[in-house]
């Protein structure tokens, strides 16, 4: 039953510091992005828009530093290394394949497209018609 608590505990604990640095995370990209705007004009200069970026991209990768060491931040990293593996099991097709597919695609268009001009001449014709307007 203790160990059943202080697990409790620390699952808590755990949890509130990963909502602290998920806060964190957001509050420094927030600052990163509105550094950007501010020193877009300062003091009556231009920045350099390189520096600013510069600026700005740090401010990301800390913050999505800071946001990789919660337990959601570390799923999602696992996730993205399973999925990395899963594309790289598939078969890709070869480029002869990509371009036969392309064309029987861009047929079908081509005579859905013929097809629903002829229906929509038919139709408007037979509107004309049933109105006495042809």
């Amino acid at each position: 039953m203790y160990q059943k608590i202080m697990s409790l505990k620390a699952e808590q604990q755990t949890s509130s510091l990963d909502t602290i640095k998920l806060i964190l995370a957001f509050v420094l990209l927030l600052v990163g992005i509105g550094g950007f705007y501010y020193f877009a004009t300062w003091k009556g200069e231009a920045v350099s828009v390189l520096i600013r970026v510069l600026g700005l991209l740090a401010f990301v990768a800390i913050a999505v530093t800071v946001a990789a060491t919660t337990e959601k931040g570390r799923g999602l990293i696992t996730f993205l290394k399973d999925s990395r593996m899963e594309v790289r099991k598939m078969v890709w097709p070869t480029r002869a394949e990509t371009m036969q597919t392309t064309l029987m695609v861009m047929v079908i268009v081509l005579l859905l497209s013929l097809f629903l001009w002829l229906v929509d001449m038919l139709l408007g014709w037979g509107v004309k018609t049933l109105l006495g307007g042809g």
